[in-house]
């Protein structure tokens, strides 16, 4: 350890009150998830610089791995302040403080009342019956990734189990495409909080896409898709399900014009082309992100939020400082844009359902290229 760091042993020992724990991640990586107490500092730094903190504590610093955070806090020393590094970062907490514990029921019961009941499961069941994505008999992969929607997911059909009329099986399926040691300890440590039997299985495909300079995430995502499909036909399974919620379906949709040129969306089920007899299905499809952030922090749960080696630093560990993803970028647009239109989301998604062909220039239907020239002088 360096001399302008400090443990997680030694952060428990300091007295209360002497301290400030500050989380440098960005506001996205700090909602998924931070130790109890911690703050932001907005531009923490430039307030350094101008002499604009309180100097009357000391600054306790983190990001994920603490690979930022140590240079920022030698920063704030050069200043004139009090100011470590926590080694290891949140992932150190993670692995050490995270505390297992049964809370099955307690999320059950959580799930069963008023409030959570309208915004995740109804909505939940909505897009089941609104897009028919079960049928009598079917055997489900439930794929669980480690992060928060996968793991809420699971609890949803479980209660779906509970009260549906037919007969489903349920099979909750995890991949391991080359999770660091944290990373695999956490899903499994939450699987056991969460009361759920997962079946596991290793690739190694975070390998394999390490060295690809173009495009590695759309590799890796067509690998790991590949793969979940073909252990859940092995295990007998007709269809797999993705935690992927309403905001990855507006973000998805955005990122399409913004940066693919296209309008094109996240479709709530589809036929593999690959896989003979397997179906896709997205049955978080109307559930809010800002609610399964609510059910998580009132149950003091922690997920891993990206585990891949590009960006499982979660951004703030990156030396260029940059968005983790396009992704990223786009949920901070939709956000901004939220501030002046309270109805910028929802009418995001309405688009998707209410394309006008008559006033389109062109589209793409099974490959084929249709222009509104080929009907326009009848």
């Amino acid at each position: 350890m360096m001399k302008d760091e400090i443990t997680i042993e030694q952060l428990a020992d300091l007295p209360a009150g002497t301290y400030r724990l500050v989380d440098v991640r960005n506001d996205v990586s700090f909602q998924y998830g931070t130790i109890p107490d911690a703050i932001q500092i907005p531009e923490l730094l430039e307030m350094a610089k101008n002499a604009q903190l309180s100097d009357d504590k000391e600054y306790i610093l983190f990001c994920m791995h603490g690979t930022q955070s140590i240079w920022m806090a030698e920063y704030l020393q050069e200043q004139g302040y009090q100011a470590r590094s926590l080694s290891g970062g949140y992932s150190s907490w993670l692995a050490k403080c995270y505390a297992v514990e049964d809370k099955h029921e307690q999320i059950e019961q959580g799930l069963r009342t008023r409030g959570f009941k309208e915004k995740l499961f109804s909505k939940f069941a909505k897009a089941i019956k609104t897009y028919e994505m079960l049928s009598p008999g079917d055997r489900v992969a439930v794929c669980i990734s480690g992060g928060k929607d996968s793991m809420l997911m699971v609890k949803l059909f479980q209660e779906l189990q509970r009260h549906n009329k037919f007969d489903f099986e349920l099979v909750f399926l995890v991949m391991d495409p080359g999770y660091n040691d944290i990373n695999r300890m956490i899903i499994e440590r939450n699987a056991k909080m969460l009361g759920v039997s997962i079946e596991v299985f290793e690739t190694k495909i975070f390998d394999a896409v390490y060295d690809i300079e173009k495009s590695p995430c759309y590799l890796c995502a067509r690998m790991r898709r590949g793969n979940l499909y073909a252990k859940a036909k092995e295990l007998g399974c007709n269809k797999i399900a993705l935690g992927h919620h309403y905001d990855d379906v507006i973000e998805t949709t955005l990122m399409g014009m913004l940066w693919g040129g296209q309008i094109q969306t996240m479709m709530p089920k589809l036929h593999s082309t690959n896989f003979e007899g397997m179906e896709l299905i997205r049955p978080m499809y109307f559930i809010r992100e800002k609610d399964i952030m609510d059910l998580r922090d009132k149950n003091g749960l922690h997920f891993i939020q990206c585990a891949c080696h590009f960006t499982d630093t979660c951004s703030s560990c990156r030396e260029d400082g940059s968005a983790a993803s396009k992704r990223m970028e786009t949920k901070l647009l939709i956000e901004k844009l939220h501030e002046t239109n309270p109805f910028v989301e929802a009418n995001i998604m309405s688009s998707i359902s209410n394309v006008c062909l008559n006033s389109v220039i062109s589209y793409k239907k099974d490959g084929k290229v249709y222009s509104f020239l080929d009907d326009y002088e009848d």
